[in-house]
């Protein structure tokens, strides 16, 4: 194990133990997900209300650790791999963060659960703007379209103006939150409009080269 898999592996085993202290003092019932406005909008048992996150972040887990060894292009996987190692540890600290509101939620803590969120969204968005900054050609990782994944120079163009837009939209995100209403709306239509440029981008960019 590097020094990520052990972190992230405290954080998971930390979330399981919290589960089997709090299993007694949970309601049968807890609320599990939350609408646009912050509303519980659905149930399940304790049970998996404490350890369905945890499993999902052991699976998680267990994929980012074999993804780099199954890659095609795992060579180029080891030249970014401290990014993405670190963008692991983003991923599992939120996780760890949003099972702690979860929790909290169910002890009877009342807050605005989307608002609560989105700070913690706004940093992955930040950071994956740095990890596909420094990201290499590969199959698992980064902006894989057909044109990135066919070609290493479109592949390193849209790379090179997601990275860009990623840290762009994590900024507008946070000012999102002046609005609370509409916060997670502004989040999802930012996240959508960046999605299909980028898409489209990668598309004209092999275009052009294919044309020349």
């Amino acid at each position: 194990m590097n020094k990520t898999e052990w972190i992230t592996s405290v954080i998971l085993i930390a979330s399981f133990i919290t589960g089997v202290i709090l299993y007694q003092s949970m309601p049968e019932i807890v609320a599990s997900h939350w609408n646009a406005k912050g509303e519980v909008d659905g149930y399940m048992n304790k049970f998996w209300g404490l350890f369905l996150m945890p499993i999902i972040g052991s699976v998680m887990l267990l994929l980012f650790h074999y993804i780099p060894s199954i890659d095609p292009l795992k060579e180029n996987i080891k030249k970014f791999r401290k990014y993405f190692d670190g963008f692991i540890m983003m991923i599992m600290i939120f996780l760890a963060y949003t099972y702690f509101l979860t929790i909290i939620w169910n002890m009877g803590y009342r807050f605005s659960m989307s608002l609560q969120m989105i700070p913690g969204l706004t940093i992955i968005f930040y950071y994956s703007g740095i990890l596909i900054e420094h990201a290499k050609q590969n199959y698992f990782i980064g902006i894989r379209t057909p044109w990135t994944l066919a070609n290493e120079t479109v592949w390193n163009k849209t790379h090179k103006v997601g990275s860009k837009l990623f840290k762009i939209a994590s900024v507008l995100i946070l000012i999102g939150l002046l609005t609370p209403d509409n916060a997670f709306t502004i989040m999802m239509t930012i996240v959508l409009s960046i999605s299909a440029y980028l898409v489209a981008y990668s598309y004209v960019q092999y275009r052009k080269i294919k044309k020349h």
